[in-house]
């Protein structure tokens, strides 16, 4: 007896369900009520392979089965081998297992198609496919022998000769109760999964592999259009030619909203852009937690802006926890390298235990607002009413990064909180680089700096535009620094008040800067000009 035809007999004895093998190539009907099906069994040839490809198009006979699902209730299809395929679509109450990484889908050449969608699409309203499971196995789109995009058709679907569709490697659209687990996808040919119109997502142990990337095609990771509601994601690994993973509600409609998020475990391996954060107009992105990303990443680290030009977009409650991730070196130039940039309407972020080792270059990593003057963004629209970094550890032994200013702001932030701060360098450095500098179109109303270690700094804040309104500044050590902890050129602070600061002195300002009220039980010196401060 052949091992898989075994397989299944032990199957359906466990289950209490029987294994169909009859004239209809192995299809089960309603009336024997089989609901388990091994690929093997069915006709398919499954002589492909999920790395190499080749062998027998499986397309027909596999979908045949696919397409069995509604007349039985459910169905659950076991891939025992490698099938190669033009493009699947599965429907409501269907599991696709794989029974290991080396069992799953290879996308023949030039099928410029998803590897697998939901059977009936559908990007907003009614969500018609439903209690849908992708177990195991290996989805290979093939990316070099597939078109970037196809045209005469959109991603709605619309017909026009202008229209065109990304081809991507998994798509789906109108889901509700969607798990994927121990899941590959490899080589994508534009985005690797793409999710619009969802409910009740969970991704689990998911790889992406991506041997064949080839810069600026748009090979990003796992995308979310919304609307959404109630995603989980853990351990999610691998590579991607863009954004990682992407949370854009109102990207594609302007209106769109994903709330309730919870992300943990991420693990980049050289990605181009680790996680996007994207609110256009007034969709909103609410409630969204992000921890324990590790690995490293080339260009960007996070985005957490409208991308585009308009409104600003609506961002709610976002935490981010436990951030350790390397730098390599970049390979977008439009924009200076960074690991978070904010902008458009945030109303609280907070950024906690961010761990910044032996950094390769002097980006930054916090640039509230486009720090640059560029024509297709800019820091006026940018409001953050409350950010809090809480836990920045920044550990170098070379002058790499010596003259990083490490958090940037150029547009308005209402409070900003930064405390729990470690900057260890090499004794004996030259003072260079700030912890907080402001530049441009900058306005902060209050600053918290409190349980700060500094040393090889010039400065903690470098406040160079606009207003300050308070500066709260205590429990600093400082050793081996500039001139002064807050130096002020040409700018304005309304109120300082510091206390309990040692090794360092407090304040230096130069040219039209205005300084209004200091207070607090740091030592001042005999004159009153407050550069000796």
């Amino acid at each position: 007896m052949e091992r898989r035809n075994l397989l299944g007999i032990l199957a359906g004895t466990a289950t209490g369900l029987v294994l169909t093998n009859t004239a209809n190539a192995g299809i089960p009907d309603k009336k024997n009520s089989s609901h388990i099906v091994f690929a093997s069994q069915t006709g398919a040839k499954l002589d492909s392979n999920v790395i190499s490809g080749g062998g027998t198009d499986d397309t027909k006979i596999i979908q045949e089965i696919l397409d069995k699902a509604p007349g039985l209730g459910n169905l659950h299809l076991i891939m025992d081998g490698a099938a190669l395929v033009r493009g699947l679509k599965i429907h409501s109450n269907t599991t696709i297992e794989c029974l290991n990484p080396s069992c799953g889908f290879f996308l023949a050449p030039q099928s410029n198609c998803a590897v697998i969608q939901n059977a009936n699409f559908n990007v907003s309203g009614e969500r018609k496919d439903k209690n849908i499971q992708l177990l195991g196995g290996t989805y290979n789109q093939n990316c070099k022998e597939q078109e970037h995009h196809v045209k005469g058709q959109d991603f709605l679907g619309n017909v026009g000769e202008n229209n065109e569709k990304w081809v991507i490697a998994m798509e789906f659209y109108g889901i509700e109760n969607f798990t994927m687990r121990d899941v590959t996808i490899r080589d994508q040919r534009t985005f690797a999964m793409l999710l619009a119109n969802w409910f009740r997502v969970v991704m689990e142990n998911i790889s992406i592999d991506l041997p064949g990337h080839m810069d600026r095609q748009n090979q990003d990771g796992i995308h979310f259009f919304g609307p959404g509601q109630f995603l989980t994601m853990r351990n999610i690994q691998g590579s991607s030619g863009d954004d990682f993973i992407a949370l854009a509600p109102d990207e594609f409609d302007g209106v769109s909203d994903i709330t309730d998020v919870l992300i943990d475990g991420v693990f980049l391996n050289n990605a181009d852009q680790g996680i996007r954060l994207l609110s256009r107009g007034k969709g909103r992105l609410d409630r969204v937690i992000i921890k324990n990303i590790t690995g490293t990443y080339r260009s960007f680290g996070f985005y957490i802006d409208p991308w585009f030009k308009g409104y600003g977009g609506s961002f709610g409650n976002i935490v981010f926890d436990t951030i350790n991730l390397s730098q390599n070196a970049p390979n977008y130039n439009y924009t200076t390298p960074f690991l978070f940039r904010l902008g458009g309407n945030i109303e609280s972020l907070t950024l906690k235990n961010i761990q910044h080792h032996n950094p390769s270059d002097a980006r930054s990593l916090v640039d509230v607002g486009w720090p640059t003057p560029d024509k297709h963004h800019d820091s006026i629209g940018t409001h953050v009413k409350s950010l809090l970094i809480d836990g920045l550890h920044i550990f170098e032994s070379d002058d790499k990064s010596a003259n990083a200013s490490f958090i940037n702001v150029v547009a308005k932030v209402d409070h900003m909180v930064v405390r729990n701060v470690e900057i260890i360098r090499p004794s004996g450095s030259t003072p260079k680089g700030c912890l907080i500098e402001t530049r441009h179109t900058a306005s902060i109303g209050t600053l918290f700096m409190n349980n700060l270690c500094i040393n090889g700094v010039n400065s903690l804040l470098h406040h160079t535009a606009n207003d300050i309104g308070i500066v709260q500044l205590c429990d600093v050590l400082g050793s081996e620094t500039g001139e002064a902890l807050i130096q002020v050129e040409n700018a304005t602070i309304e109120t300082i008040n510091a206390g309990d600061i040692f090794g360092a002195k407090l304040l230096k300002s130069s040219g039209n800067s205005k300084i209004g009220k200091i207070s607090g039980n740091f030592e001042k010196p005999d004159a009153t000009d407050v550069s000796k401060l």
